[in-house]
């Protein structure tokens, strides 16, 4: 045997042990492949939603138009009404959740702990929902896309009166937003930040500034 070719055959298999990248792109299976492709999707679509945060008419403009085609799509075919009152009961839970604050004040008033500012000389506290507005818009654009494709099988359409429906889910929506308005009118909360105090550290009253001269 040549020297020279010994030589070569044995660098070249230290080369390949040195390098398990070389060996595992060899040894790479199907499965391997679908789950890097995923994995990439994913994080690709992470990036869309974190870039869409900040855009919150654009966001809900888009929410807008997929209920309107999902509307269209159940009025043309003129059925699926217990997806849509499934729709609408999940639609209810997830604006009970927007509209409640994260920590119950009843909870806080078992536990004897602090309450949510009731005068206008309490410190100001802002409103912490339950469920925040990014994953209240998420839920409800991902609740119509998924009723969307539903009515694309024909095991959902299930034949049904639909003013039942419709009339049933009026007076729970009714009953619900009774009993939360009841809760935040007994706590004095409002889950809006529309018209709340906000601090300005550029004006000071006439008599907060006597308070602070020195005198005599």
């Amino acid at each position: 045997m040549d020297p020279g070719a010994a030589g070569v055959g044995l660098a070249a298999a230290t080369t390949t042990a040195d390098d398990p990248s070389s060996s595992s792109l060899g040894s790479s299976t199907p499965l391997d492949a679908v789950q890097a492709w995923t994995f990439g999707v994913s994080r690709r679509y992470q990036h869309l939603l974190d870039k869409s945060t900040p855009h919150v008419l654009h966001r809900w403009l888009g929410t807008l138009a997929v209920a309107l085609v999902y509307v269209l799509r159940v009025y043309l075919v003129e059925g699926f009404y217990v997806v849509s009152y499934g729709l609408g009961i999940y639609l209810l839970n997830l604006l009970i959740g927007f509209l409640s604050p994260q920590v119950d004040p009843e909870i806080l008033d078992l536990s004897d702990g602090p309450s949510l500012p009731t005068r206008g000389s309490d410190e100001f506290r802002p409103f912490v929902r339950r469920l925040p507005e990014f994953k209240f818009w998420y839920s409800i654009t991902k609740a119509f896309c998924i009723a969307f494709v539903m009515t694309f099988f024909s095991a959902f359409d299930v034949p049904v009166f639909w003013p039942i429906l419709l009339f049933y889910w009026l007076v729970l929506f009714v009953l619900t937003m009774r009993r939360q308005i009841i809760h935040m009118i007994k706590y004095k909360y409002v889950p809006f930040s529309v018209g709340k105090q906000r601090y300005d550290g550029k004006k000071a009253s006439a008599s907060e500034t006597a308070t602070l001269l020195p005198t005599d």
